[in-house]
């Protein structure tokens, strides 16, 4: 019983701290999102979100899919490259510049592409210098486009480094027979290495999609008009109206499509689990 007592002691504060800052403004949020003080239960928040904002949430859901299939699609080559190249100076540069959005914020990164990709930023300006464009023939960057180039400069290094630790955890003798048996470099990726992190893949592409639909800086500062995030939306609907209702609406549907995304990779790696065992 005083053990009992003991671990309830220990543990008591931080699920504490989970109930009173998490749990209860969850709560709170889907109570609001499906109920109208006159009215109760109702909703009429999710007809106003179909009614004004579909389009923006297709516009997000794809936003954030390109986003993490360009961000698994560089992240793992950057870590095969590191795991796997022979060249000691390329492994060591690599792995200095991919760290280098890790520490930047995301409000920072929407500054600095939005003075990169700009129609008089530093991308166009170098390429005039070059002579390879005109000023005429430049275009901006902005838009769509740069909101899923600053999502996956972003959220590369936090995937790469994930990824790249998975890689760099495995045993070395496989990779080492294979090798003595013949395997090129391409093959021992493809059959050896990402069967046994791709774990460690679904939660770097999990979370960064979790995080893509959680930001406003970027789709605020480099979107142009519409269609555009939901981030967006929802604090237009708070900042303009004071419509929490209808936010949390928004914020309903965010976390759906967060969820869908997230019960799907667990769904998947708990049947190659199960194949497995």
């Amino acid at each position: 019983m005083r053990i009992s007592l003991k671990y309830l002691l220990l543990v008591a504060p931080a699920a504490l701290m989970i109930a009173v800052l998490f749990l209860y403004p969850l709560g709170f949020s889907l109570i609001a999102a499906f109920t109208h003080d006159a009215q109760g239960f109702t909703l009429d928040h999710f007809r106003k979100v179909y009614s004004l904002y579909s389009s923006d949430i297709l516009f997000t859901l794809i936003i954030v899919l390109i986003s993490v299939a360009l961000l698994a699609l560089i992240s793992i080559t950057l870590s095969a490259v590191i795991t796997l190249s022979p060249c000691r100076p390329i492994v060591r540069t690599l792995a200095f510049l991919y760290r280098l959005p890790l520490f930047i914020p995301f409000i920072v990164a929407a500054q600095m592409m939005r003075t990169f990709l700009a129609k008089n930023g530093l991308m166009n300006n170098a390429l005039v210098s070059a002579d390879l464009l005109t000023p005429l023939e430049t275009v901006s960057w902005l838009g769509w486009k740069g909101i899923i180039i600053t999502f996956v400069w972003k959220q590369l290094a936090f995937a790469t480094l994930l990824i790249c630790g998975a890689m760099a955890a495995l045993e070395q003798s496989q990779i080492l027979a294979a090798r003595n048996l013949g395997a090129s470099r391409p093959r021992i990726l493809f059959d050896i290495i990402l069967p046994q992190v791709l774990p460690a893949i679904g939660v770097a592409l999990v979370l960064s999609t979790v995080t893509m639909m959680s930001v406003l800086s970027v789709p605020m500062m480099i979107g142009t008009g519409t269609p555009t995030m939901i981030t967006v939306d929802m604090a237009f609907r708070v900042n303009s109206y004071g419509d929490y209702a209808v936010a949390n609406a928004l914020g309903v549907v965010s976390l759906l499509i967060c969820g869908s995304l997230s019960w799907f990779y667990l769904r998947h790696s708990l049947r190659q689990k199960g194949g497995e065992s």
